[in-house]
């Protein structure tokens, strides 16, 4: 029974017979599985999880003596009715069904039996397991009856083309025969009506996916990052620059929670809106070279880039970094043709700008164009027009804030980003990090697509191919990629620095393969289905890592969950909280210090009592320091407040947990490690009159330790 209710091999066996029926199954079989993907998870989700929440039953096992959980129950936290088990066997006993009607014979057995294990296994009624089966069957019908006639009228209205050859997305099928648009010259118009066609689904796909991000943003299921909580904190305190990155990501905090509130979704609202934005230019872009349909084909290759996936949900600078290094790239293009125009060179000069008030990693843009001018001699003319001079000087117009900020400021972003690059650290010649930084990179683009971009940029220079776009494509983004390579002889490069190159040499590839002439041109079409898999499969646990534990019985260590970044934090606080509250009861004030930027700016969002301080008076401080290390030693301290106690948070590295990875589901519950205690900060002591440690502490996360903490109580502030 505890089999039936899940076991390691399910998910697996499942994704397998979905690639062979995606392969070999024909239409039937796509449409089918089609259904199973948009139907199974938005039922789950919004339609049985929306009604557990609602009725809020507890399990047989939480309330009823002598019941107990056969399968764990860690991995039953949820209500009771309806049960979701029962409820996604039954809707996909019904879909497959209506698609293969004998699959009946098999799937309602199994669906009862699983339904029934449920009961046997003391985690539903069976009231909860019968509701779940007719709520399911009647969703999956009411579900695949909406997605029909959705179909039937945006088909008519947008794919006219489509809906003549698919009239129905169920069985039977009528025999459809397509009729040319028109009965002369009817090739041409049929042509381009189908690139018409290909250009709306790519604007569908942006609008699905845009608003699938704002949705998972939205959620509970990831709470902010360091960085991003940090970036937050300086829209607070607006400034024409801070200590390590430039303006325009504390700017745009403080528009999006101006209109959002200070939430998690205010904070990231502009990620997915960049990540449409740059799909949308690149859908016009590239429509032009290689026609809409391997546009569209190219998006999905974006898409399943796990890098621009992290961009696109996390609001860091990069995403804007990305989104002006891609605008400028396609204004330069147009810029440097035979009949480019002057306000051509304005745009690049204006996007330049904004990407180096994003990132200063944008500047390197120049090293793209000055590469291109000298590939490219065609282009060279326009270096004795103004275009390329005027881009240059708005863009310094644009560091002029910075400049001067920095100036004031004994030039502290400067010296940081050397320090941060180990610039005064003598040359020595190394091997160790490349490997790093190639396999780290290969991960992160998605190893086939990783794999097509090398392959074309070593067959452009193997044939020595003058073709201007491809060129072009490859100045764009091969001197970023190669710069910190090189460098990466010399010291750790960190994996997201390249980001702006990701772009123009995706691009590349899919421009290069798509020339039919081009050795390679059938095995990239063989290829490329399989990088979406792969890349579909690394999407789906850096959204929610617990569904590799339910998928296959693997349980990450801490250390390599993807997502344990982005959770926990939301407790720390509470935690910190807690100890502050004990302390007030002294009679005297109460700070919260943390040891770190990240932690700092995390409790800060955090607590609301923190953030309603913001920004004249704080509740939660960085640990002081003598010199500049982040931007709070800018902004005023904690040093005033003499007398006062305080809450001091330190943040400690986990242990490997006891248990093996590999275990099932059905197992007891892991036995985590706390981390050992660490003394204080010899500066946290020469601070305060006595500082005393309260111990280690785990922050759970939905009964998981995600974050472990050292707290401490300090008293007499000198």
């Amino acid at each position: 029974m505890p089999i039936l209710s899940g076991h390691p091999l399910f998910y697996p066996a499942v994704i397998v017979l979905a690639l062979i029926m995606l392969w070999r199954g024909g239409r039937r079989a796509r449409l089918c599985v089609l259904m199973l993907a948009l139907l199974l998870p938005a039922g789950d989700g919004l339609v049985c999880n929306t009604l557990k929440k609602a009725i809020g039953r507890p399990r047989p096992y939480a309330v009823l003596e002598g019941v107990e959980s056969r399968v764990g129950s860690g991995q039953n936290r949820g209500k009771s009715m309806p049960s979701g088990h029962a409820f996604n066997w039954f809707a996909a006993t019904m879909i497959l069904g209506l698609y293969y009607r004998r699959s009946w014979r098999v799937m309602l057995p199994l669906a009862t039996a699983v339904a029934y294990s449920r009961v046997y296994n003391g985690v539903h009624y069976p009231s909860d397991v019968i509701a779940g089966a007719i709520l399911g069957a009647g969703y999956a019908v009411a579900g695949l009856w909406g997605v029909q006639q959705l179909w039937t009228w945006i088909g008519k209205k947008w794919f006219p083309l489509w809906e003549a050859r698919y009239p129905r997305l169920l069985p039977p099928w009528p025999a459809v025969v397509v009729t040319e648009l028109v009965s002369k010259g009817s090739t041409c118009d049929f042509q381009r009506e189908e690139d018409r066609h290909w250009y709306r689904a790519g604007v569908v796909l942006l609008v699905l996916l845009l608003v699938g991000r704002w949705a998972y943003i939205g959620s509970d299921l990831i709470q902010l990052s360091e960085d991003e909580a940090y970036q937050w904190l300086w829209s607070k305190r607006l400034a024409p620059a801070y200590y390590s990155k430039p303006p325009l990501i504390a700017w745009s905090h403080w528009i999006s929670t101006r209109i959002w509130g200070d939430t998690q979704f205010g904070v990231r609202f502009f990620a997915p809106l960049i990540a449409a934005g740059i799909g949308w230019t690149l859908l016009r872009f590239l429509s032009d070279w290689i026609g809409p349909r391997s546009a569209v084909l190219f998006l999905l290759m974006l898409v399943t880039t796990p890098l621009l996936a992290v961009g696109s949900t996390l609001m860091t600078v990069d995403p804007w970094n990305v989104l002006f290094w891609t605008l400028a790239m396609v204004s330069g293009w147009r810029a440097t043709q035979s009949d480019g125009r002057t306000v051509d060179w304005l745009w690049v000069g204006l996007w330049m700008g904004l990407g180096s008030l994003s990132k200063y990693t944008a500047l390197m843009q120049w090293l793209s164009w000055i590469l291109w001018f000298g590939l490219w001699p065609a282009a060279r003319h326009h270096l004795r027009r103004p275009g390329p001079y005027l881009a240059l000087s708005m863009n310094l117009m644009c560091l002029t804030p910075v400049v001067i900020w920095n100036w004031q400021h004994d030039w502290i972003t400067v010296r940081h980003v050397a320090e941060d690059a180990q610039v005064g650290e003598p040359w020595r010649f190394t091997l160790k990090y490349l490997g790093e930084f190639l396999a780290g990179e290969a991960v992160l683009w998605n190893p086939v697509w990783f794999g097509l971009m090398v392959g074309a940029v070593w067959g452009i220079l193997r044939h020595r191919i003058r073709e201007p776009r491809l060129l072009y494509l490859l100045c764009m983004g091969a001197p970023v990629f190669c710069v910190y390579m090189l460098w990466s002889l010399h010291s750790r490069v960190m994996l997201n620095w390249i980001a702006p190159s990701i772009v123009p040499l995706l691009a590349l590839a899919a421009v290069y393969w798509h020339r039919q002439e081009m050795p390679g041109a059938r095995l990239y079409r063989r290829v490329w289905p399989w990088g979406l898999v792969v890349g579909l499969l690394a999407l789906v646990p850096m959204h929610d890592s617990r569904l590799i534990t339910r998928a296959t019985g693997l349980v990450l260590p801490i250390q390599m969950d993807p997502l344990h970044r982005v959770r926990g934090w939301k407790e720390v606080a509470g935690l910190a909280a807690q100890a502050r509250q004990q302390l007030l009861a002294e009679g005297r004030p109460v700070l919260l210090i943390g040891d770190h930027y990240g932690i700092t700016s995390l409790m800060t969002f955090y607590l609301p009592e923190a953030r309603g301080g913001l920004p004249n008076q704080p509740l939660v401080y960085c640990l002081s320091s003598p010199r500049p290390k982040n931007q709070f030693y800018f902004w005023p301290g904690y040093e005033h407040q003499r007398g006062a106690n305080a809450i001091f948070v330190q943040r400690l590295k986990p242990k490997v947990q006891t248990r093996a990875w590999l275990r099932r589901p059905w197992d007891s519950q892991w036995r985590w490690v706390a981390p050992s205690p660490r003394d204080p900060p010899s500066l946290l002591i020469s601070q305060f009159e006595e500082v005393t440690s309260l111990g280690v502490f785990p922050a759970v996360w939905r009964g998981q330790p995600q974050q472990w903490i050292q707290l401490y109580e300090c008293r007499g502030l000198r």
